[in-house]
Order: structure tokens, then sequence, then C-alpha cells
């Protein structure tokens, strides 16, 4: 578990780590810099429980704690854990002996089920995720998701193999380690909801939606590279490049177009991304001609949104672009 200005839910994370019936286990937390309550917290806990192993520190970002952690790791097994989310109790002895009775797979997450900022339950839209590696590939194929990444559990030596989580593609580093990792091990779920996932506005993943959105689209890019055969250019990346890049990075005209409309109609229904640079990259979008679908319920989502300006510029550029 990495943890940066974690203290609201971080209390019942660590209590639902620590009770599991599966108790074998030593658990990393890294307090990546925090300014709160967060290291007190860790550090009340670990007197508790032997089992804690903090590891307080200045900030370096997720990807840099992740990778640290497997580093440090001393089991052959690690599960992931997030600082806003809960385990069931027995997540752990399912996931411990799923992998003991396959050992082709390297990798098992587990359905979730979706919680709000106040931990009331959330309906779910659009399907579970795949259970079976061949469905996992079909997954990969038609851009669905794979594995959420605080209910994951795997093999720590062969994470490592692949290098680790990248740097390059930070707030979407776990799809990119699923994708390096589905040619080289199997990899499926549990059809049991044995995390509870909490969704808010603060989440990571709201704030960041519009840098999630392009490296999801770069790092597809790359997984068709390798399977094609060829050198991913993302392998030795440390940030990935602005969109307008991506032709040269990958030796292919209309690359930055393609990334760039798949961006767009992702952000459609993100508040962040639409109140800040996501906004710019969809209009940019509809001038290059890009598809224009459910553009003009994006007008009045963004009135919604209190953005009146955006929302006649959007407007505007819509109307611009259809006399073209």
């Amino acid at each position: 578990m990495s943890v940066y200005n974690g203290e609201r839910y971080l209390d019942e994370a660590i209590a639902s780590v620590l009770a599991q019936s599966f108790s074998d286990f030593e658990f990393l937390i890294i307090d990546d810099g925090s300014q709160d309550a967060s290291t007190a917290i860790i550090r009340e806990h670990a007197a508790r429980d032997a089992r804690i192993r903090p590891i307080i520190r200045e900030n370096r970002g997720l990807v840099a704690s992740l990778n640290q952690m497997l580093n440090e790791a001393r089991a052959p097994l690690v599960a992931r854990m997030d600082a806003d989310d809960i385990c069931r109790p027995d997540r752990f002895e399912k996931q411990v002996a799923f992998l003991a009775a396959h050992p082709d797979y390297g990798v098992v997450g587990s359905w979730s089920e979706d919680i709000g900022e106040f931990g009331e339950p959330l309906s779910r839209g659009g399907d579970d995720h795949p259970l079976t590696h061949e469905e996992m590939v079909r997954a990969i194929e038609n851009g669905g998701q794979l594995i959420c990444h605080p209910a994951a559990m795997y093999r720590r030596d062969i994470v490592r193999s692949v290098g680790g989580y990248h740097a390059a593609f930070r707030h979407c580093e776990d799809l990119d380690l699923w994708l390096r990792l589905s040619s080289i091990t199997r990899m499926g779920n549990v059809p049991e909801r044995l995390v509870r996932y909490r969704r808010y506005p603060g989440q990571v993943s709201s704030r960041h939606a519009t840098e999630l959105q392009i490296g999801t689209a770069v790092a597809r890019l790359a997984w068709h590279e390798r399977r094609a055969g060829r050198i991913d250019p993302t392998a030795t990346l440390e940030r990935l490049p602005p969109i307008d890049g991506l032709d040269t990075l990958f030796h292919r005209p209309g690359t930055s177009r393609e990334v760039r409309a798949q961006v767009a109609l992702a952000l459609r229904y993100s508040e962040d991304a639409l109140r800040n640079e996501g906004f710019d990259l969809l209009v940019n979008h509809l001038r290059d001609g890009g598809r224009r679908d459910g553009m003009w319920r994006t007008v009045m989502r963004l009135v919604r949104f209190g953005e009146p300006l955006r929302a006649l510029r959007l407007a505007a550029t819509l109307s611009m672009t259809a006399l073209v």
C-alpha cells in the first residue's frame, strides 16, 4: 500500500487488511511524503501489529513507491491495496488458494463492489472483469477492463521479470503492467467481490482523467506493437511525449490523431477533464475533423457543470466544423 495524504479512509483500509482470514503476511506501507495525519495513522497501526513494515519518506510518486515495495517484499506473492478501499476478510485466502491451484497463472484479481464517498453502495454499469486468461485476451483486443489494481495479487518474480511498473504510464501503470504480463503469464479474476472499491470526486482517477486516458491509449498501442513483433517504443521512457509527438514515437503517421480521437470520446463524461486540459483536447479533436458523437450532449453537460463559457465555445466549434 502506498499512501499520500490518505488520512480520510486510511484507518479503515489498513484495518481491513489486518483482519484477513489468511494472516501469514507482511504489510508494507509507504508513506509517500504525506502532509496530513497519514504518518501517525500508519505508525499507530504498526505499533499494534508487527506484520506492518512502515516506510516513511519524501514524496516520489506512486510508481516509484510500488517498485520500491516490489524490491523490498520478502514473500513470493504480492497483494496490492489502495488507501481508500476495503478488503473483504477472505480476500487473501481466496486469491492465495487460486494461485496455488493454478500455477500457470501469474496474476489474479477479483470482482469488486463499488462504494461512494461515505461507503454507500453504488450501482455498477457494464460487465464485470473477465475471469479466464482467454477472456482477458479478448478484453484486451476489445478495449475492455482487465484487473482492478487494488484487488490484484501476483507472483513477485514474474512482475519483476518485466521490469515492474513503468514510470511513463503514470495513473495507468497497472494497465500497462497487465498488458506486458499478458504475453508471458496467464491472468484471471476470482468471480467474487473481494474488494469494496471507492469512487468519489477527489480520487486520482478523477483528478487526472486526461492523463489517464492518454496513457491508456498509448499503452494499448504499445501492446499492439509488441504483438506484431515490433519494438515497443515506450519501453525505456520515463515520460510519454505530448500527443502531437506520437507519430514520431511510433514511426507511423496518424497515430497522434488516432489517440486524440480515442481520448476525446472517452473524456466527454468527465467533469474534471472538461474543466481542465481535456476540454482543449476535445476542441482540437473536432477542429481536426474528428467524430462528433454525443458532442451536443456534452455542451449541455458543460452547462450543468457550471461552465457556460466552455459550453458556448464547444457549441461554436461544433457549428463551425459542421459548415466545413
